[in-house]
């Protein structure tokens, strides 16, 4: 498997984690609100961009870094901030310990969406923090606050400070 294709299956675990986040706080309080997830589904297998005004790789710190513009794709999936960085585990082979992001990071699929100032998944501890202004969208559908914590997982996730959500109900 590709470093990009590795990076990207990640990626969309991280997506599936934000819209989770949406459905737990929408339930009980949006009847008819649900998550196909097919967008995430629709991308396994197909080939993976990565677009950026400039690339860097220390093998010595195992780090690769995207500069400026970039994006990552797969099918709908998207991810793009200015800074990507991309953490790889001692050892070599290949796997990717830990993806931060910063500078405006946007994460999209389908109509669920994800955005905030800073992002940094855990890929061993499987954990996600996204910091500064968080917003996830799930269509009309929207949750916002300055810091989202989650644990992929036991499942589990909060959105804290100045948490504000607005869910769309069937009239």
């Amino acid at each position: 498997m590709t470093e990009g294709a590795y990076l990207l299956r990640k990626a969309a675990i991280f997506t599936a984690m934000l819209a989770l986040l949406l459905l737990i706080a929408g339930q009980g309080a949006a009847q008819g609100m649900s998550l196909s997830f097919s967008g995430l589904q629709s991308v396994r297998g197909l080939p993976v961009e990565i677009r950026s005004d400039e690339l860097q790789v220390d093998n010595t710190t195992g780090e690769t870094v995207f500069l400026g513009n970039a994006v990552i794709g797969q099918g709908d999936l998207r991810i793009a901030a200015p800074l990507i960085r991309i953490f790889y585990a001692a050892g070599g082979d290949g796997r990717i310990q830990r993806m931060e992001a910063s500078g405006g990071v946007t994460l999209v699929t389908g109509d669920e969406a994800a955005e905030a100032q800073n992002a940094v998944y855990e890929v061993i501890a499987e954990t996600v923090m996204m910091r500064g202004s968080v917003i996830l969208t799930q269509g009309a559908n929207v949750v916002s606050g300055d810091r989202l914590d989650f644990n992929l997982r036991t499942g589990r996730g909060s959105m804290e400070g100045n948490v504000r959500t607005i869910i769309q109900t069937n009239p």
